[in-house]
């Protein structure tokens, strides 16, 4: 898998930014609309989803977003509703609790559940599996938040990295980038 991430990320960065977001209102960062692949994956989600500022939370998890074509969605749920509690208990925000709420209200299950995919390691990397008109692609993400305790606007921002976690689907990301 080292070798894929190695040369996935040079082909699934390329011309691009990995994707920014940040706590309140857990949004794309400002210039994320523009990432050259961004656009081609979000292909069948509601536009309401995507009017700004966009709720990546909510965009990923909702029925008419990206939900129905991640294919190991129980997992994915879990590791970003993981992620979100540490941010409530972290910062007390009554506003992603409300969120928390609202995204546990979604369907879990869209009947294409691959279960749960091997290779997470739990706050380090997340496989995730996503059906494109394209093909699947298998990748992995990792998260990066930045700052420290002390520096409340620094680890307000964090970056979702997906690398791909094959060789088909690091081809299918070099293709798709063409296009774009």
């Amino acid at each position: 898998m080292r070798a894929h991430l190695c040369a996935g990320a040079h082909a699934s960065c390329q011309g691009g930014r990995p994707l920014a977001t940040q706590r309140h209102p857990l949004q794309l960062g400002q210039h994320q609309h523009r990432h050259r692949l961004v656009p081609l994956l979000m292909v069948g989600a509601s536009p309401r989803l995507l009017e700004g500022p966009v709720n990546v939370l909510r965009l990923s998890l909702h029925p008419e977003g990206l939900a129905p074509r991640i294919a190991n969605l129980r997992q994915w749920r879990e590791h970003l509703f993981e992620r979100l509690r540490q941010q409530i208990h972290a910062t007390g925000d009554e506003a992603l609790a409300a969120l928390l709420a609202e995204l546990k209200g979604y369907p879990a299950s869209f009947g294409n559940d691959a279960g749960t995919l091997p290779g997470e390691h739990h706050g380090v990397l997340m496989p995730f599996q996503f059906n494109t008109g394209h093909g699947v692609l298998n990748l992995v993400s990792t998260t990066t938040v930045f700052g420290s305790p002390v520096d409340i606007t620094l680890q307000e921002l964090a970056l979702e990295t997906f690398f791909p976690g094959d060789e088909a689907s690091a081809e299918l990301l070099r293709q798709l980038a063409a296009q774009a």
